[in-house]
């Protein structure tokens, strides 16, 4: 077994340019943990940093877990960390303009009041664009790659998808409303809120709206798929040791698509909710019933795959965990 010093050098190791890019998240976050103590400045109704802190954060954390995967890459490794370090460059330009306007009191999503924020928006837009593609290439070499662990490898290919999926939410965000079209010249263009302007009544934490329907749910869902789906592999992986049945490679890989499509139901219903201006936290009985039936299918699956394979498996002298 490695050692912490050992497990910590080969994480400094991977994908130099992801990881520099998590580094320099990282510090973003905690300036921005400072600034939500220390000041109380607001814009549209909501802290002012807590945009910079949520969107570093999440981003630090997709740029390390693709780092991981890089770092498992056997096929076209020099094509995988060309997009690493594409990708690595559209997050970063992604967290800069937010923490550039934080720090100028602007808007940075949707604002296109002056030339600068414009600007500013034009080089959000391309770098999510460029980072989309990105991610279209990579999952492509994802699903060619082969590993000895299939339940992992499959936690990734699926993972990826659901990842990429989650991230063409974000462009449904930028279409302008009826309202900002009638007003010219606009000064904003798009919303994540549906139904009701962006800024009003808020979830503590999230910002998630209250009073209608809110994007930046199955975007949020959707964008942690790539850390959600490995980590329920990772976790089949340890039970494996003390549950019999989970020591079948088969079982493990059909409760892996089991619960990849039981998130991206999710993904979706989140979706659908949403774009009809139903806040998330007051499901309505279309969305309960919905949800209800998605719990109930995800069940059912899994107790079939769990009953499928009933011929015990002998314990593997020693087990490997895609880590």
């Amino acid at each position: 077994m490695a050692t912490v010093s050992q497990l910590v050098r080969r994480v400094f190791g991977w994908h130099r340019p992801l990881m520099a890019f998590a580094a320099f998240a990282a510090v973003v976050v905690v300036i921005s943990a400072v600034g939500l103590v220390l000041a109380d400045r607001t814009l549209v109704c909501a802290p002012i940093w807590a945009k910079p802190c949520k969107f570093a954060f999440s981003f630090g954390l997709y740029a390390a877990t693709w780092a991981w995967m890089l770092s498992l890459q056997r096929r076209h490794v020099r094509l995988g960390r060309f997009l690493g370090t594409v990708a690595a460059w559209s997050c970063a330009a992604e967290v800069a303009v937010v923490f550039v306007q934080t720090i100028r009191d602007h808007r940075s999503h949707f604002n296109v009041a002056t030339p600068a924020d414009a600007v500013m928006w034009a080089i959000m837009g391309v770098s999510i664009v460029v980072l989309w593609f990105a991610n279209i290439v990579g999952a492509v070499l994802v699903m060619r790659e082969k590993h000895a662990d299939r339940p992992a490898m499959w936690s990734l290919r699926l993972g990826t998808v659901i990842t990429l999926v989650g991230m063409g939410v974000a462009f449904l965000m930028t279409w302008g409303t009826p309202d900002q079209r009638a007003n010219r010249p606009m000064k904003i263009i798009g919303a994540h809120s549906v139904g009701v302007p962006d800024g009003g009544p808020g979830m503590p934490v999230t910002g998630w709206s209250e009073t209608g329907g809110d994007l930046r749910v199955p975007h949020f869902i959707g964008v942690h798929g790539l850390q959600m789906v490995p980590l329920f592999a990772l976790a089949l992986g340890f039970l494996a040791t003390r549950v019999p049945r989970l020591r079948d490679e088969v079982v493990r890989v059909r409760l892996v698509w089991t619960f990849a499509g039981s998130y991206t139901g999710l993904m979706l219903l989140a979706l659908w909710q949403a774009l009809r201006g139903q806040p998330f936290t007051e499901p309505d009985l279309p969305t309960i019933g919905a949800l209800s039936v998605l719990v109930a299918a995800t069940r059912v699956v899994a107790v079939l795959t769990l009953r499928a394979r009933t011929k015990p498996v002998p314990p593997p002298v020693r087990e490997e965990v895609m880590v």
